[in-house]
């Protein structure tokens, strides 16, 4: 695993624990957050932008398909970030709301808080276990 797949995996998992803990920790504010983003056109233009240089800067700067499980899925996260820059900028707040609505967000609300956390963990132990072994 290079430096930057370590320092990578390490930043996306953390975030990714910290975000769904946080889910876990406040479900219901959680739901009401993101269903009132979406009806925000100036938070979603915001978003919009954010997610955009993010997903760029990680497409640019990690594109990497070989080399195990961690770099691919460091690679994937930067590829889902910027896709999904993509389908927030290009949505009207109605289209978005629709697009939303088909994931089915509070029905599987725990499913995707489980999901983040496990990914989030093993990309935080994948960086970190990777760190030690170099340092030694």
């Amino acid at each position: 695993m290079s430096p930057l797949t370590s320092f990578l995996s390490k930043l996306f998992g953390l975030y990714c624990v910290i975000f769904a803990l946080t889910m876990f920790a406040h479900p219901s504010a959680t739901i009401a957050e993101i269903q009132s983003l979406i009806g925000s056109p100036a938070a979603i233009l915001t978003l919009s932008v954010t997610l955009l240089a993010a997903g760029i800067a990680m497409v640019v700067g990690h594109n990497v398909w070989t080399g195990g499980l961690p770099t691919i899925l460091v690679t994937l996260f930067g590829w889902a970030t910027f896709l999904k820059a993509l389908v927030v900028a290009f949505l009207t707040p109605q289209g978005l709301a629709v697009y939303y609505n088909s994931f089915h967000y509070e029905d599987f609300f725990y499913v995707y808080a489980s999901v983040l956390l496990i990914i989030g963990a093993y990309l935080t132990y994948g960086g970190f276990a990777q760190t030690w072994r170099t340092s030694r």
